[in-house]
């Protein structure tokens, strides 16, 4: 019995420190838990300072891309061919299609009252200029009389100083020597009114002469308006249209025959006013027709218009073809295609952009490997072209970079972040 209430006691002390034992071990890993959960509260709450961004890569690329229109092919030039006077249209050599060159003759239109004018104006001259002959005859009879004049005037001049001298010697009456100085101061006279008769006659010539100079303008006029009743080709071209045939009355000024240059040609296009930007006058573009599936036309941008359209917006640009095979026919559909020649630049996001002090910047991202830690750096950057919420770079930031394209709040230059799980 005694050995029985041993044995039962030893065993309950056993129990008891097992109890203990696994009750001091509780306590231990709850201690020990709590420790760490407070570690874990503390990282947290330190990573909660920390501001969360999200990280790209710089990357290289174009904002632009190729840019394409429609139109259609015209000929280089286009002349309308007009009558400069009335008549009846007698015929015309030539026919849609075919080729003619500067000054050549088209057709002709009836003249014949033309021709009498012109007539009618040659039959005046010519009797302006017989006229003239008279009053130039005239003109010389006059200096002739003049001449002879002179003569009398001399001989009289002679007797009346030789009468004079011998009327002081009594040779002869004093009134034969008066009778001979009269006679002389009346030649002087004469000579005088002849003199006025030379300019008179000569001024006579001269208002001829400035009515057959005025004649033979008027002549010149009837003779050109007379040439325009040949139709002669302005430009070196083809024929594109008919509009009057021989027979028909032409007025001034109507229209005859139309001409077309297709050495170049022409499409002009309508390119938007948000993309009229992207396009400089010279700039080579690539045409492609469908009459030609298999062949690609290289042209240039020879025109801009300064003003766009009113309902559209829309900017006419011209483009010029070389063609000169001459084998593009206008109105053909032209599809232009403006390819996109800009250098490779690094392309961002315009929110990875900040403004600070009046400076566009960029935050780079660098990152500690062994305390597996980020922080930011500011870098200032000159920006470019802005596109469809992008930029490009062209100073400041290279290729392969990493930076912050979204923040949780305002950064600082040399700030710690946390990279978000959308960040490269």
């Amino acid at each position: 019995m005694l050995l029985e209430n041993k044995r039962e006691k030893s065993m309950n002390s056993g129990n008891l420190n097992n109890k203990l034992g696994y009750l001091l071990t509780i306590i231990v890993v709850f201690l020990a838990g709590c420790a760490t959960t407070k570690d874990q509260s503390a990282s947290t709450k330190e990573q909660n300072k920390t501001t969360a961004v999200d990280v790209a890569i710089a990357r290289t690329g174009n904002l632009s891309s190729n840019l394409n229109y429609t139109g259609s092919t015209r000929p280089i030039q286009e002349v309308s061919v007009r009558s400069q006077v009335e008549g009846r249209l007698l015929n015309l050599a030539v026919d849609i299609g075919d080729r003619v060159q500067k000054g050549q003759r088209l057709g002709q239109i009836d003249d014949s009252i033309l021709a009498t004018q012109v007539l009618e104006q040659k039959a005046q001259l010519a009797a302006l200029e017989t006229e003239l002959s008279r009053a130039r005859i005239q003109v010389n009879n006059a200096r002739l009389e003049v001449e002879r004049l002179k003569i009398e005037n001399q001989q009289a001049k002679n007797d009346a100083a030789r009468l004079t001298l011998l009327a002081r010697e009594g040779a002869i009456p004093k009134q034969q020597a008066e009778v001979a100085v009269t006679n002389a101061k009346t030649s002087g006279q004469a000579i005088l009114i002849a003199l006025e008769e030379i300019r008179i006659e000569e001024k006579a010539a001269a208002n001829i002469l400035n009515r057959i100079a005025a004649q033979k303008s008027v002549l010149a006029q009837q003779q050109r308006k007379q040439s325009f009743a040949q139709i002669v080709s302005p430009i070196t071209g083809v024929v594109i249209e008919k509009v009057s045939q021989p027979g028909d009355l032409i007025t001034a000024g109507g229209e005859i025959i139309k001409l077309g240059d297709f050495r170049q040609i022409k499409v002009i296009i309508p390119v938007s006013e948000l993309e009229i930007e992207q396009i400089r006058s010279g700039k080579s573009v690539n045409i492609k027709l469908d009459a030609f599936p298999n062949k690609t036309f290289t042209g240039y941008v020879s025109r801009i218009s300064p003003i766009a359209q009113s309902v559209t917006r829309n900017v006419p640009v011209e483009i010029i073809i070389d063609n000169p095979e001459q084998q593009i026919n206008g109105g053909l559909l032209a599809r232009v295609s403006f390819s996109n020649s800009n250098s490779k630049q690094v392309i961002v996001p315009e929110s990875a952009l900040s403004e600070e002090s009046g400076k566009t910047v960029i935050y780079r991202v660098q990152t500690n490997e062994q305390e597996s830690s980020s922080e930011v750096v500011q870098q200032t950057v000159q920006v470019g072209q802005r596109n469809n919420g992008k930029v490009a770079i062209l100073e400041g930031i290279k290729p392969g970079e990493r930076f912050v394209v979204k923040s949780s709040k305002p950064l600082k230059d040399g700030e710690q972040v946390n990279l978000s799980i959308l960040s490269e």
